[in-house]
């Protein structure tokens, strides 16, 4: 099956199951506190709905527009703008007529449950599958290191032991917590076998934005290949599994990263390459992609330490992992209000992506439990039309002891769903110049 459709189905199926959960979490308490909810729906249901059941008060449905989905909870200002119902007086089965604490457990339902299967998903994985560390005993040759950390005192050949005084335990999230963890020291063994404790500037993340170097520490491996992509520039070319990679353009390599290196350096020009093939000497002629990419993989040549968790280790663990992808996407989001950042933003395109092309379930649900915890942070925010705004109404009424003027949350809605309209718009625009212009 073409790619395309593979991480398509994915993406589907994946928003699918986190908007009926999602739902689920203000249906539910909405229920227990008798508020009637009259509509519960995956996707919007715009004039047309693909499938409809009403069971008691509420009615079920598929609507056709894959945006998101919806329970309408009778009393409530929403996205429904029933001002008919609103201009009547409160029943008892209506949000309006709660308590306040009722109606904030109801709002708080959804991103809680997000929170939660997040959270659980990463539980159970590691309760199935384990996890891969990688450590400075299994990558001895440490790491190769960008120009720019140089300047701070780091080497090629590095091996990263601590940082903030603390051990690390999986090396290869060097580059993670440098850009969005407070990173202040990192203790290095150098190739010499002398231990070396470097500073890190406080800024490092933004720097590390803003010059795009996102990696500044990667694996210092041999150039072998150990995998092709299918109908790739490398591919056409004629390169294969295990080539080794020897001279590009003339120039002899020894590590991998001096490779790709180069490519990026030649992007969407001819460059020469020599390679060794069963003892043989490959001459090729590869034109880099515009993003300087030919599809190819290298063999790691170091191994992983794999760990396996009991039940409880797994919960404690896999909570544990949740919150530092929680953390590290809400240190993130500060980027989206930068002019580089907002180009970066991206739609439904890009969350597809975040899919593999073929399908895989650890993957499927490693990134479903990515997308969960990404949808919580999105929904809290303070913005009206989203659960975020509904809450700090609630919590204006909890702290004055009155309920906001009809009218003003109103327009507010009216207004917040403006704004999210212009959000999707514009983030799905992006990945539409993305996939034009490159």
């Amino acid at each position: 099956m073409d790619p395309f459709f593979v991480k398509a189905i994915q993406l589907i199926l994946s928003l699918s199951i986190l908007i009926v959960l999602h739902e689920l979490g203000h249906f539910i308490p909405a229920k227990i506190f008798k508020t009637r909810v009259e509509k519960f729906y995956l996707f919007f249901d715009v004039k047309y709905s693909l499938f409809k059941k009403k069971i008691g008060e509420t009615t079920y449905g598929i609507g056709w527009l894959p945006l998101g989905g919806y329970v309408k909870i009778s009393g409530m200002i929403d996205e429904s703008m029933d001002k008919e119902q609103m201009a009547k007086p409160p029943e008892p089965w209506e949000f309006r007529s709660k308590p306040t604490w009722q109606r904030l457990i109801i709002m708080l339902g959804g991103v809680t449950v997000n929170i939660i299967v997040g959270f659980l998903i990463y539980s159970l994985i590691l309760f199935q599958y384990g996890r891969d560390f990688v450590t400075p005993e299994t990558m001895p040759d440490g790491f190769a290191v960008h120009e720019s950390f140089k300047e701070l005192g780091f080497q090629d050949g590095d091996q990263i032991l601590k940082v903030n005084g603390e051990h690390f335990e999986n090396v290869l999230d060097i580059n993670k917590y440098l850009f969005l963890r407070d990173v202040k020291t990192i203790e290095v063994l150098r190739q010499n076998g002398n231990t070396e404790t470097l500073s890190v500037p406080e800024d490092i993340g933004q720097q590390m934005f803003q010059e795009g170097v996102m990696e500044p520490f990667v694996p210092l491996v041999d150039p072998i290949i150990d995998l092709v992509t299918s109908e790739s520039p490398a591919e056409k070319a004629g390169l294969q599994k295990e080539d080794r990679i020897v001279f590009v353009n003339g120039e002899e390599l020894e590590y991998w990263h001096e490779f790709t290196q180069k490519i990026k350096n030649n992007a969407e020009t001819s460059i020469a390459i020599v390679a060794e093939r069963d003892d043989e000497i490959i001459n090729l002629n590869i034109t880099p992609d515009e993003n300087g990419i030919i599809g190819v993989y290298p063999q790691l040549g170091f191994d992983a330490v794999h760990r396996e968790y009991s039940l409880w280790e797994s919960i404690t663990h896999g909570s544990s992992f949740g919150y530092g992808i929680l953390r590290d996407y809400v240190a993130q989001f500060k980027y989206v209000f930068t002019a580089k950042g907002a180009t970066q933003v991206g739609g439904f395109g890009a969350i597809g992506n975040l899919f593999p092309d073929t399908w895989n379930w650890l993957d499927f649900w490693q990134t479903t439990a990515l997308i969960s915890i990404i949808l919580a942070f999105m929904n809290i925010l303070p913005i009206p039309a989203l659960d975020g705004g509904h809450v700090v109404f609630l919590l204006y009424e909890m702290v004055s002891g009155r309920k906001p003027n009809e009218k003003v949350m109103e327009y507010a809605q009216m207004v917040g769903f403006f704004i999210l309209i212009a959000l999707v718009l514009f983030a799905n625009g992006n990945d539409v110049y993305r996939w034009l212009f490159g």
